[in-house]
């Protein structure tokens, strides 16, 4: 895929837009995660929502913007409020416009290209209000990390 960006030169990422194989879209998003931490980075506006059990990231993706995500420990609410991307996953390409809500599953990864403004929120089920536990809680580092998890909750 090739992207223009305001903020950068025009640059190319391959990524497996016809690959069926989730281990190979898993490698080719981690390449273009790769790839992409050696340019510039965007400041995306992070706003956090707390009720009860429940937290809200909420973050706005600039047009033109190419961000790859966190990976998450849990399924997960997710709620796109303005705004059009194109979304890569394990599950192959989405388009995706506003308002759409859905449900994602443990591990997945997405790279995400912002045709417009994109306001994206995801909510997750906990009581912990300090940013850096909930991090620890939902967030996986790695694949491997999210697989062995993912066994010890089976266990």
């Amino acid at each position: 895929m090739r992207f223009e960006c305001e903020k950068h030169e025009s640059f190319e990422v391959s990524l497996p837009l016809t690959e069926t194989n989730p281990a190979e879209i898993r490698k080719s998003i981690i390449g273009a995660q790769e790839y992409l931490a050696t340019f510039p980075q965007i400041d995306c506006k992070v706003s956090h929502h707390f009720s009860g059990d429940s937290y809200a990231r909420e973050i706005l993706l600039p047009a033109g913007s190419l961000v790859i995500g966190k990976m998450h420990k849990h399924a997960h609410v997710n709620v796109i409020s303005k705004g059009e991307c194109i979304v890569l996953t394990e599950e192959g390409v989405k388009r995706l416009s506003a308002p759409i809500t859905f449900i994602s599953s443990p591990g997945t990864k997405r790279v995400v290209y912002s045709y417009t403004d994109v306001v994206w929120t995801t909510i997750h089920v906990t009581e912990e209000t300090n940013l850096e536990k909930i991090e620890e809680l939902i967030i996986s580092p790695s694949y491997n990390d999210l697989d062995a998890n993912l066994l010890l909750e089976k266990i």
